[in-house]
């Protein structure tokens, strides 16, 4: 059992499918000689070399058109997209090519890439390098989306991206970078579409993703000693999405709040109390709460950006609030 710390799990998350498979390649901005912006690829390309690590220029459609087109000849690429916000410069290739060539050619020319970014604020680059944009990408038939909270769901969420046949958008949240874990030696692979239950109990289902987890068992701490005991799941896969984990917890403790990091309107939180309401509606003894960031842009400033975050005492004392 080693530490890393979750900006080490990167990397060793793409070392370890490119060591076992030689059809794996990697590019983006800045990823080979500079070892990423966030030095998340240190190392890579002198262990795989220029012709497996490209440095591509600054371009987001020459990375996802590259990497598309790679896709569809039989290498599986992964590229890196430095900030989630920048999507929005290539979001056609994302959602009107790679998301489509399955269907749009009846199986015969698929997709299978990974495409990863550093997603979420916290670290006070401002409105145009902080969104959390896994709302974005969950609205797009034909790519799968997750977003792991420890070096280990890291390392083996993208084992088991890179070896899916369709595409995945996999988002590492930019202020967990510093965050350590435990990882186990030896490889390490996960599963598409299975949350995590990381504490259990009684009182009511608190449903997190990426940096809120971590938040939200800071809240369940503090509220475990007044009494208050919550289950806390971290989602972890929102495409596909487990919503039988979801449910069965919601049927034990009959309570769901959901801590999103997504500006309020429209966040994946939604989408998972709709379902809730829909087929666990009887199983609940009071209203589904989300606790979100406002749906304005976020700040640079600390103090601003600061309120704008579920932080664990806001969703510790909203959780009271509701419970009574």
């Amino acid at each position: 059992m080693a530490e890393l710390t979750y900006r080490e799990a990167v990397a060793a998350g793409i070392a370890q499918e490119m060591r076992r498979d030689p059809s794996v390649v990697f590019l983006g901005e800045d990823v080979g000689g500079a070892g990423g912006v966030f030095k998340t690829t240190a190392g890579l390309l002198e262990e795989f070399g220029p012709d497996r690590v490209v440095d591509t220029p600054i371009s987001e459609q020459a990375i996802l058109g590259a990497a598309m087109g790679a896709a569809m000849t039989g290498l599986r690429p992964i590229a890196e997209i430095m900030f989630s916000d920048f999507f929005a410069v290539c979001w056609d290739f994302v959602a009107n090519e790679i998301a489509k060539s399955r269907y749009m050619t009846d199986g015969m020319v698929g997709c299978p890439l990974v495409i990863r970014s550093g997603n979420g604020a916290g670290l006070r680059f401002g409105a145009q390098h902080s969104q959390s944009i896994e709302n974005w990408a969950m609205a797009v038939p034909g790519v799968k989306v997750v977003a792991p909270s420890t070096p280990k769901d890291l390392i083996g969420l993208m084992a088991a991206s890179v070896r899916d046949p369709d595409p995945v958008l996999l988002f590492e949240h930019k202020a967990l970078y510093p965050s350590k874990g435990e990882v186990p030696e030896g490889e390490i692979v996960d599963e598409l579409g299975k949350a995590r239950v990381l504490r259990d109990g009684s009182d009511a289902t608190v449903v997190a993703l990426a940096l809120m987890v971590p938040r939200a068992l800071e809240a369940a701490d503090r509220l475990a000693a007044e009494g208050i005991h919550l289950t806390v799941i971290d989602v972890r896969s929102l495409v596909p999405l487990d919503t039988a984990t979801i449910l069965r917890s919601v049927a034990g403790t009959s309570r769901l709040f959901t801590v999103e990091e997504n500006p309020r309107l429209c966040g994946w939180g939604a989408e998972i109390c709709s379902i809730v309401s829909e087929e666990a509606f009887w199983d609940l003894d009071g209203p589904i709460v989300r606790i979100t960031t406002p749906h304005l842009p976020l700040a640079s400033a600390p103090n601003l950006e600061d309120l704008a975050l579920p932080d664990a005492d806001r969703i510790a004392a909203t959780i009271k609030a509701a419970l009574g």
